[in-house]
């Protein structure tokens, strides 16, 4: 199993941050996503190239703003994966994200990381809109 981590600080109040990643409906900040559908504690979208994903939401927490969600259905065979994405204030202005995915098998762990850039930058470009 591979793990991957990226802690990342923004320049912007974990409020802000946190009322983005908490809207689990919301993709805007998610470039290769066009449309996420909701059914129970599952989400369901298409990224380009891969098809329809399942992720079931694991924990979504306010209070500790933590989101927790692992990929149940998917057009490729994960054995496992598990993603965890949380915010910490800094200061008024400034916080830190901290994503972690954990996947089996590690053959998908480069397009998973690579997911992972392209929705940061994703974040970074819809903060500089508010």
């Amino acid at each position: 199993m591979k793990v991957l981590r990226e802690e990342i600080i923004l320049d912007c109040s974990a409020k802000v941050l946190w009322d983005i990643l908490s809207d689990i409906s919301r993709c805007d900040w998610v470039p290769t996503v066009d449309k996420i559908s909701l059914d129970g504690d599952c989400r369901i979208f298409e990224m380009e190239g891969m098809g329809p994903i399942t992720e079931k939401i694991l924990l979504l927490d306010n209070e500790t703003m933590t989101l927790q969600y692992s990929a149940i259905d998917t057009p490729v065979p994960i054995k496992h994966h598990l993603a965890s994405m949380s915010v910490v204030k800094v200061d008024e202005e400034h916080c830190q994200l901290e994503w972690k995915t954990e996947i089996d098998p590690e053959i998908f762990a480069e397009g998973i990381y690579q997911g992972m850039l392209l929705s940061i930058e994703g974040i970074r470009k819809l903060l500089h809109k508010i």
